[in-house]
């Protein structure tokens, strides 16, 4: 292929929809929140509220910026220019590495589904597969991507649709030929009352279903590749509330209602699978195995594109191989798309090699980094404001409220956040070993861009790899 001039404009509407509406709607949902409900009862619908509305808050910020600066980098761009060259390069390289070792969790996930339903493949190969045919979607343009994950998302969306429905019709005695004895709102508070363990198990339940909303900011790096990125952003950003307040409080509230939230079969089943059960639904576990694996795949997609979009964007920035900002005549990003997944299967091999230890490690130190862009998003919000205002304010579309009282108050629930996983000590992959081993990678990686900025400099960046100045700069 003929490099190529860029990023190319290939993602059109409808793509842009879905993949804002699928990026809230992560596999932990499916498969993380039999333990949040295990651990704080039906208050865990106050642990995803509590999420929820710090999600909001920081989209809303992010929407601000990306919104006057769309760009393939979205915060790590922003954070460049609005807290420095050191900030840009570490969180763009955290989020990259959060990024890879998702997709080896996730095709591992994937992989262990596929060997259920044909169990002459091995575990390994299904990961080989999954991944290699995704890498393909993904370098052969944005486009495919784009259509993947526009069905994918959508196979989300209407499942999810489907079970809040059904769900609502069971509870209110409506659905036919369901007689479901279990299913009402009484299931709320008859186990033991609405926080049957207590207010502090809401905190405990945030640790755990924080990650499941990681992918929200998808739509904002994407929206560089689309026909109108502004628009794109826009309506993302607004719409954030309702996907949040449906697919996260509306399906868990559902699950919460369908059977009391001590029954067994929740923990033995998985949330979902056990709601779907209680109503007799013939093959639910097969039907939510198929959900969970189109989630699946929607994340080991994304995960390549947005991992890739980042080192496209740290390589323009001079803060990543030269290499990795080159594209082919498709707009592809081919060395960053090839190091991304490269990196991707080293993690898979240490997923099966060494478990317990090395992929533990990976995992732990990658755990935080939401909590870290979330973070940096504020501070960046916080300056670019004033940045945007001075040079270009008609570009302020997207404005975030209460301006900077609700930004610094959301920075401080983030901070209270990571302070009070450091009190959970319990198992390999504790808060606190979370929260320390993310926060040792961190410190190392702000090392090097500290040492790389005063020592090696940044190169400059030609104009013809440059991304067009509308898009880099806010004035």
């Amino acid at each position: 292929m003929t490099p190529g001039s860029g990023l190319q404009a290939g993602l059109k509407n409808r793509h842009l929809s879905m993949i804002a509406i699928g990026g809230v709607i992560g596999a932990g949902l499916f498969v993380g929140s039999s333990s949040g409900i295990a651990t704080a009862g039906p208050g865990i619908l106050l642990s995803y509220a509590l999420v929820g509305t710090l999600v909001v808050l920081v989209m809303r910020m992010l929407g601000e910026m990306s919104a006057a600066n769309p760009t393939s980098g979205s915060f790590s761009a922003h954070a460049d220019r609005a807290l420095g060259r050191w900030a840009g390069f570490s969180i763009g390289w955290l989020y990259w590495f959060f990024w890879v070792v998702v997709l080896a969790v996730e095709a591992t996930a994937g992989a262990k589904i596929l060997e259920g339903w044909m169990p002459a493949v091995p575990q390994w190969g299904w990961a080989l597969i999954v991944m290699t045919v995704l890498t393909a979607t993904n370098l052969v343009s944005v486009g495919s991507y784009g259509e993947f994950e526009f069905w994918f998302a959508g196979i989300k969306v209407v499942a999810i649709g489907a079970f809040i429905v059904v769900g609502l019709l069971a509870i209110f005695g409506v659905l036919p030929g369901v007689h479901a004895d279990k299913a009402s709102f009484g299931n709320l508070t008859s186990a033991g009352g609405f926080l049957p363990h207590g207010p502090g198990a809401i905190l405990t339940g945030v640790l755990l279903v924080v990650f499941s909303f990681m992918g929200s900011e998808i739509a904002t790096l994407a929206a560089g590749e689309s026909e109108d990125p502004q628009r794109a952003v826009t309506k993302s950003t607004n719409s954030i509330i309702w996907r949040i307040g449906v697919f996260y409080l509306g399906s868990i509230l559902v699950v919460v209602s369908l059977l009391p939230w001590n029954d067994p079969s929740i923990a033995k089943d998985g949330s979902y699978v056990a709601a779907l059960n209680s109503l007799g639904i013939a093959h639910a576990g097969e039907l939510m195995n198929f959900i969970v694996l189109t989630s699946v795949l929607s994340c080991l997609n994304s995960g390549l594109y947005t991992a890739s979009r980042m080192a496209f964007s740290l390589g323009q920035r001079g803060d990543a191989p030269k290499v990795f900002a080159k594209t082919t005549s498709r707009g592809v990003p081919l060395a960053a798309i090839i190091a991304s997944v490269l990196f991707g299967f080293v993690a898979v091999f240490f997923n099966y090699k060494f478990p317990d230890s090395v992929f533990l490690f990976l995992v732990n130190s990658s755990g935080a980094v939401a909590l870290f862009v979330w973070l940096v998003i504020c501070f960046s919000q916080l300056r670019m404001r004033k940045i945007i205002q001075r040079e270009a304010p008609e570009k302020l579309v997207v404005k975030m409220w209460l301006y900077p009282y609700l930004t610094w108050a959301t920075a401080a629930l983030i901070v209270f956040v990571l302070g009070y996983m450091l009190t959970d000590t319990k198992g390999e992959s504790s808060g606190r070993t979370t929260v320390l081993l993310s926060v040792l990678v961190a410190a190392l990686v702000v090392g090097i861009a500290v040492i790389k900025e005063k020592v090696v400099g940044r190169r400059a960046v030609p104009a013809a790899e440059a991304e067009p100045a509308d898009k880099v700069s806010v004035g």
